[in-house]
């Protein structure tokens, strides 16, 4: 059994195909989704957080409105690029909106990938200090975050309060407890994956990694998955850890899908460079007949040794296109592989 959830990349644009020519558009079909994936048995709603592009950036404010909506469904991102965050302001967004939605989200933040503007973090107000790297950055903000979400005063009370406090040393409100354990990290390396397991977070993998031996991708992400799992027995943490890996899977059984998806494209692993000179692979695209895609994906290592797994959905093509994919994986594909 395994949960599964859609990540939606949150694009709009003026595309004569697009179904979301503006950002409106893209925030309010999301909630809908979210909701329709809900109806459909799917177990998470997930959102990429991209700056200074025509693509979902702030996520708070959509993880509350959907949380408002949904009963059930996990809520999440895959990632809060956290270069870009005050951790103490992020505190407060993400209780609130765990608390709205009862306890229901499930974040994911890392260092980020590559994006529109270069060192975008500076025009939010941030920098590395002198002698670390963006990536150092990242981690900072993210230990901050993480050792505030304890609950834990560390504040010094004013001694002439507007309202009365409570005794002792204050904390970041709203705090919303359990929201720690449902912290992923997105990783790219098999190193960050062990740091992010003695930190105590969930682990994320994507459709891309730094290629550290050539192997396909698929089994890249596997020996990613051990490496962290026996970091985290090492660390002694006392709960079990989650870990999810993302896929583009589209089953055809109608004509309109084997327009969009069955003309054959990516269907291998690919290897280039993103924002460094550290070689990425880029895992494929799995699209053809359910029983083909169930011989395909029973291959598929670190899927199965995952607990959760994500959907990458064309959100541009609509909320009912969208429900559909994700309905076909759940009903065709799924049972098939035993994860229903």
């Amino acid at each position: 059994m395994k949960k599964i959830g859609f990540l939606s990349f949150g694009h709009w644009g003026q595309s004569p195909s697009s179904r979301t020519r503006t950002a409106a558009d893209v925030l309010l079909q999301s909630i809908d989704l979210a909701v329709a994936a809900e109806e459909l048995g799917a177990d998470g709603a997930f959102f990429r957080v991209h700056h200074f592009a025509q693509q979902l950036a702030s996520p708070f404010p959509l993880l509350a409105a959907i949380g408002a909506r949904t009963h059930r469904i996990e809520i999440g991102t895959g990632v809060i690029d956290m270069r870009y965050e005050n951790p103490l302001y992020m505190a407060e967004e993400a209780g609130a909106a765990d608390l709205i939605s009862g306890g229901r989200l499930q974040l994911g933040i890392s260092r980020g990938s590559g994006e529109q503007v270069a060192d975008g973090w500076h025009y939010f107000g941030y920098a590395p200090a002198e002698g670390e790297t963006h990536a150092d950055l990242a981690r900072h903000h993210t230990e901050v975050f993480y050792e505030v979400l304890q609950g834990k005063g560390f504040a010094q009370p004013n001694p002439r309060p507007m309202f009365a406090n409570p005794p002792g040393l204050l904390r970041v409100e709203p705090h919303s407890e359990g929201l720690r354990d449902r912290i992923w990290w997105g990783s790219g390396s098999n190193a960050t994956a062990q740091w992010a397991a003695r930190m105590g977070m969930n682990l994320q993998t994507s459709t891309l990694k730094n290629d550290e031996s050539g192997r396909p991708l698929h089994i890249q992400q596997a020996e990613q998955i051990r490496a962290y799992r026996a970091a985290w027995k090492e660390a002694g943490h006392t709960r079990e850890p989650r870990v999810s890996v993302t896929r583009s899977i589209f089953p055809l059984v109608n004509e309109q899908d084997r327009a969009y998806f069955g003309r054959g494209t990516q269907t291998a692993d690919t290897v280039g460079f993103l924002e460094d000179d550290v070689q990425k692979i880029f895992g494929r695209n799995y699209a053809g007949e359910p029983d083909a895609l169930i011989n395909q994906l029973a291959k598929d290592e670190a899927i199965a040794a995952a607990d959760t797994l994500l959907l990458t959905i064309p959100n541009q093509l609509g909320v009912e296109y969208c429900s559909h994919v994700i309905e076909t994986v759940l009903q065709q594909v799924s049972p098939g592989l035993g994860w229903r």
